[in-house]
């Protein structure tokens, strides 16, 4: 191998460790212990709000999270008070700070919780990061309101209805930001590994990647049952500061469904 040669082979593996992994993926997680809340079943709920890598499970620490809420028959309630903190173990056996939370549904309808945490500072890419979450429960057989908007600064607003799925049914979703459909988003797709019995053989099959259409359109068809979250991601057009330097923040747009299996 020649100077040249030898010089080539280093740049390009020296730029393998620059590169942007997938396999690297952050998603804020809202994660209700019943997503269809039926007459005959307890009217209370707990959510697990955590900022993890879903399907290899690895967890981040969460700070107290700017707003947390619910948003039924067309208005918000805040729920921030109501979020307790938690140390929840990753598959790495580390000890993570995350959040939970009670709910008593008081009426029927579909039932639209959302989070927009903290800023994370993600200092491997010298970013703050946002990631803005839904997901939808529906109360006592009520269908209505699944595919409202939230008003938050990016959203995913569902086509498809967010509940009662089966396994291999197509999702789809419509990506905003400030309230207008965004074209050509890049939309992470990952499954909750919660047990740990997903390997996936390669890198790539971590995260699924999907592009909206020229209307903001997605799709997407679950493979297994589960849960399933869907991050669209921008970077704001404002930055915020850090020992005096302004840095980039990546907005994402995050929604989680669940897929049922047949009995």
């Amino acid at each position: 191998m020649t100077t040249q040669h030898r010089l080539v082979a280093v740049l390009i593996a020296g730029a393998t460790f620059l590169l942007p992994s997938q396999a690297n993926a952050h998603f804020q997680m809202l994660i209700p212990d019943d997503d269809m809340v039926s007459q005959k079943e307890s009217r209370t709920i707990n959510v697990d709000v955590r900022f993890w890598h879903p399907l290899e499970g690895h967890g981040m620490n969460m700070a107290l999270p700017a707003k947390f809420g619910v948003y039924v028959d067309g208005h918000a309630q805040d729920l921030l008070s109501s979020l307790s903190p938690k140390k929840t173990e990753d598959h790495n056996g580390e000890k993570r700070d995350t959040f939970v939370a009670s709910y008593t549904f008081k009426q029927p309808g579909d039932h639209v919780f959302y989070v927009e945490p903290a800023p994370y500072w993600e200092p491997s890419e010298e970013t703050f990061i946002v990631h803005y979450t839904k997901v939808v429960v529906n109360a006592f057989g009520m269908e209505q309101g699944w595919d409202a908007e939230v008003g938050l600064k990016t959203e995913i607003v569902p086509l498809t209805r967010p509940y009662g799925l089966w396994t291999g049914n197509v999702f789809q979703g419509v990506v905003k930001v400030n309230g207008k459909p965004a074209p050509n988003s890049q939309v992470e797709i990952e499954y909750y590994n919660q047990d740990g019995s997903v390997n996936p053989p390669a890198d790539p099959m971590i995260t699924q990647i999907v592009k909206s259409d020229s209307n903001g359109i997605f799709t997407y068809a679950m493979p297994w049952a589960g849960w399933w979250g869907f991050a669209a991601l921008h970077h704001d057009e404002k930055k915020m500061k850090r020992d005096g330097k302004d840095y980039p923040v990546e907005i994402g747009a995050l929604l989680w469904v669940k897929t049922y299996d047949r009995r």
